[in-house]
């Protein structure tokens, strides 16, 4: 095997990993793998602040396992097992983190995808094993071979059974007869934006992942209600590898350079601002700016702290671009706030997360359905993002205490507007370009609360400015620009005809 080139912590990371992967029957240095051992189960955590490197070894260690044999399980497909088998699934808490890691080569999925695995309709399902090899190219009538071709080409490329089905022309709906929740364990988890894992999470993961790795970053914020404590903070110091190197990217990085000044703790609000201003002045990746782009809002969220905040930039935003207060306009963006079904409703409820629609995915108005109360959404970082399902749509206004819903469904998947998100929403989610409404950041401040320690302000900051990939706007005025243009859903990828997930009970 050909070892990664690593900093002396990457190193003793990667060979504390390799120890523990080794105990569990995988060895990575002779590339051979043995049947698991009863009572072998760990959780290691290995922890770094934003340019540590977790994302590097973490993709490296995905190589290595599958040089070594180990069958990487995707949420897409499981084919039949294999005796001895052993198994390795990298899981991210939400859509656009899995997605975020698959841009990067790593093939990522939700936690919700392992949690519940799809039953494929058999005529299909040859198709799957074929790609997977372990079966003959199949004969499918409705399928020819140049539609074959193109399912393998795909499947070669993006390692997807669905992406590769749909090549062939075929939708989820064709070849997925259901969702099921998952009945035999998997050997090794890879979990990434492990800080975002609330206690439930971590349980049902302990249970599917005698051997369980995570990768976390521990400056962000911790899950609501969890006191400031991220899962890995109990863990005991021997379960630990911490990365204290940051490594610089090429050009250097101004925005990891403010986000990494925040852990001096002589710094306050006002000199950080300086630094802000100063990194403005020399380098276009940094932007002081003194109003919202109302442009950038409908590309990605401004990132607020309070609540009020993001209801007033929410409502700027929507007079800008002349949205009627009754209706959305096609291009306006969403946040999933979870699926509003009764428990008969239990089967469409896997099938709609299963597509994407969790809490805290981005979702995008394409347009109203066919039906009453159904909505054509894109879903952002979904591997079959166009879809129509039954929604109700909360657009919340400045001092009025309920929302009001546009849309006559009386249940389904229920969205708020997503132009503006509180930080702590924002986690997991990376974006080209991010804004950062800085008077709520110096009211965090002011207000001198802590978290875990930290000064609440520090923290905001830190995980808003670490979500942003080429371009941060530091924004300083509570003002909006005027678009320069309307709403548009031009620049999103085209898909097939979309599919109709409506409520329904299971004895339907």
């Amino acid at each position: 095997m050909s070892l990664p080139t690593l900093s002396s912590d990457q190193a003793e990371a990667w060979d504390t990993l390799a120890a523990v992967l080794e105990e569990a029957g995988i060895d990575l240095t002779a590339e051979e793998i043995h049947p698991p051992e009863p009572g072998k189960g760990r959780v290691i955590a290995v922890i770094g602040k934003a340019g540590s490197g977790k994302t590097l070894l973490l993709a490296e260690l995905t190589r290595a396992l599958k040089d070594a044999g180990v069958e990487l399980i995707s949420g897409d497909y499981e084919g039949k097992k294999k005796k001895d088998r052993r198994t390795v699934a990298v899981l991210a808490p939400t859509n656009k983190a899995a997605f975020v890691l698959r841009m990067r080569g790593v093939p990522a999925t939700t936690i919700h995808r392992i949690l519940y695995t799809p039953v494929y309709d058999p005529e299909y399902e040859r198709i799957a094993e074929w790609l997977v090899g372990v079966g003959e190219r199949p004969q499918i009538p409705e399928l020819t071979e140049e539609a074959l071709d193109r399912a393998k080409a795909s499947y070669d490329l993006h390692a997807s059974i669905p992406g590769a089905l749909a090549a062939a022309g075929l939708r989820g709906s064709d070849f997925i007869r259901g969702w099921k929740r998952r009945e035999d364990p998997l050997d090794v988890g890879l979990i990434d934006e492990s800080s975002m894992l609330d206690e439930r999470q971590f349980e049902d993961l302990r249970e599917i992942f005698p051997v369980l790795i995570l990768f976390g970053d521990p400056a962000q914020l911790a899950p609501v209600g969890q006191s400031g404590e991220m899962v890995f903070d109990r863990l005991a110091t021997s379960q630990k590898l911490i990365l204290h190197r940051i490594h610089r990217q090429a050009d250097d990085s101004p925005i990891l350079d403010l986000a990494h000044a925040l852990a001096d703790p002589a710094l306050d609000f006002a000199g950080f601002e300086r630094m802000v201003q100063d990194a403005a002045a020399r380098d276009p990746r940094v932007v002081w700016a003194e109003r919202v782009d109302s442009d950038l809002m409908a590309q990605s969220p401004v990132l607020v702290w309070r609540n009020a905040t993001r209801v007033k930039l929410i409502q700027a935003f929507r007079t800008a671009y002349g949205a009627p207060p009754d209706a959305l306009l096609p291009g306006e963006p969403l946040i999933c706030d979870g699926l509003e079904l009764p428990l008969k409703h239990r089967k469409k409820r896997i099938d709609l997360e299963a597509r994407g629609l969790i809490k805290g995915a981005q979702v995008v108005y394409l347009g109203p359905g066919r039906k009453p109360g159904f909505s054509r959404l894109h879903v952002i970082g979904a591997e079959d993002p166009r879809l129509s399902a039954a929604s109700i749509v909360k657009i919340e206004m400045p001092d009025v205490e309920e929302p009001f819903i546009p849309f006559p469904a009386p249940m389904g998947a229920a969205f708020l507007h997503g132009a503006a998100v509180t930080i702590h929403k924002a986690q997991g989610s990376q974006w080209p370009d991010v804004q950062i409404f800085a008077p709520d950041i110096s009211a965090a401040a002011w207000s001198n609360r802590t978290e875990a320690g930290i000064p609440l302000w520090k923290r905001l900051a830190y995980v808003g400015i670490t979500r942003a990939q080429e371009r941060l706007f530091w924004v300083v005025r509570s003002r909006l620009a005027r678009p320069s243009g309307p709403l548009s859903i031009e620049h999103l990828p085209q898909a097939a005809p979309l599919l109709e997930l409506k409520a329904q009970s299971d004895e339907d």
